[in-house]
């Protein structure tokens, strides 16, 4: 069984985030063959095609950061109902200057948590549509909208309830075989 490194970016910029929550959770849960690290997003200035024949420091570690892992794990809140900011800035940072796109074909997953009923619904299409146009190979089911309770999540990521606990261990377990499939196919191709 191989062993795969997957960065995860945490779309809200809070210390206190509910899916910086998830994310703890999701690394508890996750099978033992995915090593995880963050992929910090929030020292990137705004992104200006002017810098495409200059990458600040930020943008390119970045890119590095992308390259040196197998997958991309996107834990997000929905902000008006599509990604916050950052994100996108974030982004549009990996997936410039032309031709050099980092996501492509970067196998990812989209997951995140609200207060709300509809769990990031609205963010999570939008974040898909960009992945798609970023040539992402995205993990389409189980889809993970989260509605976070601090009766069900610690601080720490410990997942307090039963059924809550193993959807998200089963989206872990989904998003592994997800890594492997598209990391084998893509490395036989090239």
């Amino acid at each position: 069984m191989s062993t795969y490194r997957v960065g995860y970016i945490i779309g809200s910029l809070s210390r206190k985030s509910i899916n910086r929550t998830l994310a703890k959770a999701l690394i508890r849960l996750a099978p033992e063959e995915l090593e995880f690290v963050e992929i910090g997003i929030g020292d990137l200035p705004l992104y200006n095609h002017d810098f495409d024949l200059d990458y600040p420091p930020e943008g390119r570690a970045l890119k590095d950061a992308i390259a040196s892992v197998d997958a991309i794990l996107f834990v997000t809140p929905e902000y008006n109902r599509s990604i916050p900011g950052a994100l996108k800035n974030a982004i549009d940072w990996a997936s410039r200057p032309w031709g050099s796109n980092s996501f492509t074909h970067k196998p990812s997953a989209v997951i995140g948590a609200s207060p709300g009923k509809i769990g990031t619904a609205v963010a999570q299409q939008s974040l898909r549509s960009v992945l798609s146009f970023c040539n992402s190979p995205q993990m389409n089911a189980p889809e993970g909208y989260i509605q976070f309770s601090p009766e069900v999540f610690t601080e720490e990521g410990e997942v307090l309830d039963d059924t809550t606990a193993r959807f998200l261990r089963d989206f872990m377990d989904e998003f592994a075989v997800h890594i492997a499939r598209v990391c084998t196919v893509l490395s036989a191709q090239r």
